[in-house]
């Protein structure tokens, strides 16, 4: 579980400090709204090359312990 939250980053540097996958510009509240709006994870990551299957569960994963702590 550690390992897969690894993929979640925080640097004040990067899109003003809001989690973002791997320290790439891509924010876990883009990836939860790609999700919401009815996108399956296969969809996404043939639009986001750059992003792996196991980005999309660590943002779930991220939300989840967010909303339950």
């Amino acid at each position: 579980m550690t390992d897969i939250l690894n993929r979640i980053t925080i640097n004040p540097e990067v899109c003003q400090g809001k989690p973002t996958i791997r320290n790439m510009r891509f924010t876990v509240g883009q990836m939860l709204e790609l999700l919401a709006s009815g996108m399956t994870q296969q969809e996404i990551l043939e639009d986001y090359e750059f992003l792996e299957s196991e980005d999309i569960i660590s943002c779930l994963v991220f939300a989840s312990k967010l909303v339950n702590s």
